[in-house]
């Protein structure tokens, strides 16, 4: 796979702030990973159980799945900046906590496990809105560039972190590993507060927090693009973890008790991972996602299985590069299309199931991997990591990557409130929303075809009990019904048609034979005790909102 340094890849750092934040962000990974790493250096020390030290890494990753898509609700419905400005001083208060009880001599091994929990905690909150924030620092046309640099630093630190960790908690031991990780998070607080970026617009009232989690994951079900991206980056994570998790093994296997060979092993990783990194630009300039996936997840299966195979050391070591290549190149693509095909309402949920998805795939090969090179082999755990990552190559031709570019997720419409005459509050409710639509029998094949579509669209923006009906006395008419459960909840689902239409009120339009725009009746659902010939509201859409 050729890799030509593209200096385009480093055009966001040429706007301030995401330079600024991406210097301090990556110093605090740093910090982050030094306190990983004495975590589970000092668990060694303190505790006589193997299962307490696997413990450490538990509760590092943990939160992730427990807590993501509450952080995404969080992050969609709040400003970004003041969350992360909230979480970065709550986590290095526990850092320099943990600190201290350390260097006093105080830490048990569950106190370990509490704070270790409650630092990856204020990680899991800080992560979605920190990589959907990233729009705000650079123009969209540049996020996939973006998205490299983060990767790209993100694989240093993997790389370069654990030998620091190691050499600081050696040299000065675990409380001052911990301390640094406190301080770590200087920059980026001090770059976050100078940080003013332009309020987001906002017309309706944030939504409760749990029905904000419930549209979440009913957006994610019902978009078959992102749906497909995020089975198929729990798939590479699954099959693409099996090399980093048996690396120390490896090597020791290869070069007996080599601290050197390992440290370059885990710097062929992250030569392959840089020079992935720098390259992406160009090759997405060139080539399709599916096809810069497709490559990646098929060059990482062929690494995994000459890493199993090869007892050469130096082809171990060109296979560790690929392996590290094919590791940004596919979780940069993910990353990408996850954040450009989702709208700005829901982007930061989208993100934090992906990570689910992704970190979970790593969790569960990791696990996965230690079983089978217990009961196999190292390499026959290589090897089943290959096969899964073949396929997971394979997995494109069911439902390829979404080609995305810096653009908004569909055309931005004209959204304005529905007038009406019924003084009803936001609570009210049910709202039942018809629509009529007259078509002629030889168009029936692509209207049922967008109507599909619709159906797909209105779910997945918040509609409930869509229905199509076709009238028996005159088959040209046909009406479309779907409610909302309160007249916010359905100005809501307005207004993320608007943003999101796709162009089907245009293409339905071309087809209505009737009234221009169709007839549109909102109704309010009543008991029949409490029916008024004023509980029905009806009037012709403006036919600048999308009906």
């Amino acid at each position: 796979m050729p890799f030509l340094v593209d200096t385009a890849a480093f055009s966001p750092l040429r706007y301030p702030i995401f330079r600024a934040v991406w210097i301090a962000s990556f110093i605090s990974s740093f910090g982050a990973l030094i306190e990983s790493v004495a975590a589970s250096w000092m668990m060694t020390s303190i505790a006589s159980s193997a299962s307490m030290v696997t413990l450490v890494q538990a509760a590092a990753m943990s939160p992730l799945v427990l807590f993501s898509l509450l952080a995404g609700a969080i992050a969609d419905n709040f400003d970004r900046r003041v969350l992360m400005l909230i979480m970065f001083p709550l986590m290095l208060v526990i850092a320099a906590t943990l600190s201290v009880i350390t260097w006093l001599g105080l830490v048990t091994p569950w106190l370990l496990l509490v704070f270790t929990f409650l630092i990856a905690c204020g990680g899991t909150f800080i992560g979605p809105a920190w990589q959907s924030s990233v729009v705000d620092m650079v123009p969209r046309s540049e996020l996939p560039a973006a998205v490299a640099l983060n990767s790209i630093s993100f694989n240093i630190v993997r790389t370069v972190g654990p030998a620091i960790g190691g050499l600081i908690v050696a040299a000065f031991g675990a409380a001052v590993a911990f301390a640094v990780n406190a301080v770590s998070y200087l920059g980026v607080i001090a770059v976050l507060a100078r940080w003013r970026p332009p309020p987001a617009e906002r017309r309706l009232t944030r939504e409760p927090i749990g029905i904000a989690m419930g549209a979440g994951v009913r957006y994610i079900a019902m978009s078959p693009d992102i749906r497909g991206v995020l089975a198929r980056s729990a798939v590479f994570g699954i099959g693409a973890i099996a090399i980093p998790a048996l690396l120390p093994i490896i090597a020791r296997n290869q070069s007996g008790d080599d601290a050197f060979a390992f440290g370059l092993m885990l710097g062929a990783f992250g030569i392959g991972a840089l020079a992935a990194g720098v390259s992406i630009g160009r090759l997405r300039a060139r080539y399709s996602a599916e096809s810069i996936v497709r490559v990646a997840l098929g060059a990482s299966s062929l690494a995994s299985l000459a890493v199993a195979l090869s007892p050469i050391h130096f082809v171990t070591l060109g296979a560790l590069m690929v392996a590290g290549a094919g590791w940004v190149l596919a979780f940069a693509s993910f990353t990408v299309a996850v954040q450009l095909s989702a709208p700005r309402w829901v982007e930061a949920r989208a993100i934090s199931l992906y990570n689910v998805a992704a970190f979970g795939g790593l969790a569960a090969g990791s696990g996965l991997y230690g079983l089978i090179a217990d009961r196999w082999s190292v390499d026959s755990a290589l090897l089943t990591g290959g096969a899964i990552l073949a396929v997971g190559a394979v997995m494109g031709l069911l439902r390829p990557m979404p080609q995305v570019d810096g653009r908004e997720p569909g055309p931005a419409l004209r959204w304005s409130e529905p007038e009406i005459t019924l003084d009803i509050e936001p609570r009210s409710g049910p709202i039942v929303v018809t629509i009529e639509y007259r078509i002629r029998e030889d168009d029936l094949p692509e209207f049922l075809e967008l109507m599909a579509e619709r159906r797909r669209g209105r779910l997945r923006d918040g509609a409930r009990r869509w229905s199509l009906h076709r009238d028996l006395g005159d088959p040209e008419l046909w009406t479309e019904r779907y409610q909302s459960p309160t007249w916010l909840e359905y100005l809501r689902h307005t207004q993320r048609r608007a943003e999101a239409d796709g162009g089907l009120s245009e293409r339905f339009l071309a087809l209505h034979q009737g009234p221009n725009p169709p007839v549109v009746h909102r109704t309010i659902e009543r008991q029949t005790r409490s029916v008024s010939p004023h509980a029905v509201i009806g009037q012709p859409t403006d036919p600048r909102r999308p009906f």
